[in-house]
């Protein structure tokens, strides 16, 4: 199968049916043709990588590591997005001003959604400093300025800038006063993300606390389409799951400040502040919180959204189940030392009567035994599993073994509440370099055009995914493709142990054109981990049974 072709614009069929998960609501307008979006990302990229190549020359070139310079850069770029948004008000306020007796003050500003910033807190205040002026004193106290003038970011902006090389900040300052002649849309959103992502890559295992891969995020969002209602990420990281739901939303020719309210929270206070600037930049704003989601539920989040969307850490351990067992998010406590049933029965627990969730979870998980299976056998018994998907190996920053995306609805069809549709999307993707996998917008396009089919509503075609469309379902009605594609009924996974690998239903692909030795190794890594794993929880069991007989 094919499944990298080149995006072709094509004529939008019949408009999308509307999602049952908004009510009373006219459906969501969709492009009337494909855009390919091939030639304006690759104008974004170009323009990432030359701002990248600038500051990590400049990085390279001082003492400061790259876990210590992500922060101040990033106070950066949001300082210019702050200043450009306030200089398009700025004009557009200057000539209403004329014949005003009332002087404009903060409000005024923020009345048109734009941060106020003082005369020092401007850029190219900053930019004009004279030679010998401490640069980075000056940015200190233009971001609390911003802080001050501004309380929804108050203690979030960096505030690092004074102990930092004067040629560095001056190089950098200049570095992002870059041109947007030519750009449109969301441009300092976009390079916010950028350096996000390219930050993680630095930074390896510690990235898995505060980003994810966009293209998985996006996968996430197309599949839940959370067009309308509360949104919740209890481990959010830096927030991409609520930027592009928010983006969704825009795509779907809707305003998300009017469409959806963000409610994330996370362990680590750094991340936290990182999460409202990225959120911030992106002109968005939400309630996060600072707190440990295995013990701290600040959102009161029992049945109350509409979407719960997260990407959690995998295999933790060490958790006190003690100080969790009256907690309401948790019908059933695991007996392994092992968190990922956790994170799955709080996902689940904060949906409302017609939620869905959409997460990243351990390979593992699909096939965990005794508590864990016992908890994933109620699940799918109460036909709120919805869709799972393989993803390929090499897609994270921080692990290279292959993923499972999970996704639960509560408000299915009732000719669905039977059926879990399987997608084994492990060979659908673009190579970044040898170690970097993604998928193009026209895969996940794809992938969550086969949902809608499944799902009985329309497919899309926006991201120019119809010739894949075309060539796998010719009449836009659902089928089981293998290697693909499979619907699995409750009583099959019964027989399969309530596996949610989607391997056992999926098949294998009849042709096979070639053999990957790196995707190869990682399958037989995986089902090794997983014998691993079922191997160390019959010891477990083992073990207790011979210590309460030796106990009577």
């Amino acid at each position: 199968m094919d499944f990298n072709l080149e995006p072709v614009k094509r004529k939008r069929g019949r408009p999308r049916k509307q999602s049952k998960l908004v009510e009373e609501k006219e459906a969501p307008a969709v492009a009337e043709e494909c855009v390919d979006y091939s030639s304006k990302n690759e104008r974004f990229k170009e323009l990432g990588d030359r701002l990248w190549g600038a500051a990590d020359e400049l990085r390279a070139n001082s003492s400061l590591r790259s876990v210590d310079y992500s922060t101040p850069v990033l106070g950066l770029i949001f300082l210019r997005y702050a200043d450009y948004r306030f200089g398009l008000v700025d004009e557009e306020i200057g000539r209403a001003r004329l014949g005003r007796r009332r002087a404009v003050g903060p409000a005024d500003y923020q009345a048109k959604g734009v941060l106020y910033l003082t005369p020092e807190a401007r850029y190219q205040y900053l930019l004009d400093l004279p030679e010998g002026a401490d640069v980075g004193r000056a940015i200190d106290n233009a971001m609390r300025d911003v802080e001050e003038y501004n309380p929804e970011l108050s203690d979030v902006l960096p505030k690092v800038y004074a102990g930092m090389e004067r040629r560095v900040l001056v190089s950098l300052l200049r570095t992002f006063n870059f041109s947007l002649d030519g750009f449109e849309g969301d441009v300092f959103g976009k390079i916010y993300e950028y350096f996000l992502g390219k930050f993680a890559m630095a930074e390896g295992q510690r990235a898995g606390e505060f980003f994810t891969p966009t293209s998985i995020v996006k996968l996430i969002v197309n599949v839940i389409e959370p067009y309308h209602g509360r949104i919740l990420d209890p481990a959010c990281g830096s927030g991409g799951m609520f930027v592009q739901s928010a983006e969704f939303v825009k795509e779907h020719k809707r305003s998300p400040s009017s469409e959806i309210m963000i409610y994330g929270q996370e362990r680590v206070d750094d991340t936290v502040r990182l999460c409202k600037m990225n959120l911030a930049v992106h002109g968005l704003s939400g309630d996060i919180r600072q707190a440990n989601t295995y013990y701290e539920d600040p959102h009161d989040s029992v049945g109350r959204f509409d979407f719960v969307m997260a990407n959690p850490p995998f295999n933790v351990n060490n958790v006190d189940k003690e100080a969790i067992k009256k907690d309401p998010r948790f019908d059933l406590i695991p007996t392994v030392d092992n968190a990922n049933y956790l994170w799955i029965q709080a996902f689940y627990s904060a949906l409302n009567e017609g939620g869905r969730s959409g997460f990243v979870m351990a390979n593992s998980a699909g096939d965990a035994r005794y508590s864990e299976q016992e908890i994933r056998q109620k699940l799918i018994k109460e036909g709120v599993v919805d869709v799972v998907i393989s993803v390929a190996s090499n897609f994270f920053y921080t692990v290279t073994l292959p993923v499972t995306l999970w996704f639960l609805d509560r408000g299915k069809k009732p000719e669905n509440k039977d059926k879990v549709l399987f997608i084994d999307a492990r060979k659908i993707f673009k190579q970044i370099d040898r170690a970097h996998r993604e998928f193009t917008d026209q895969q996940i396009e794809f992938i969550s055009n086969i949902v809608r089919l499944f799902r009985g509503e329309e497919p899309e075609t926006m991201k120019c995914s119809s010739e894949m469309m075309k060539e796998h379902f010719p009449e836009m009605k659902y089928q089981d493709i293998k290697g693909l594609c499979g619907l699995a009924s409750i009583a099959k996974i019964k027989e399969n142990d309530w596996s949610l690998n989607p391997g056992r239903y999926v098949g294998i692909e009849k042709k096979i054109d070639d053999f990957d030795f790196d995707d190869r190794l990682n399958e037989l890594y995986e089902k090794f981990e997983t014998l691993n794993n079922s191997s160390r929880l019959l010891t477990a069991v083992i073990k207790e049974n011979i210590e309460s007989l030796l106990r009577r």
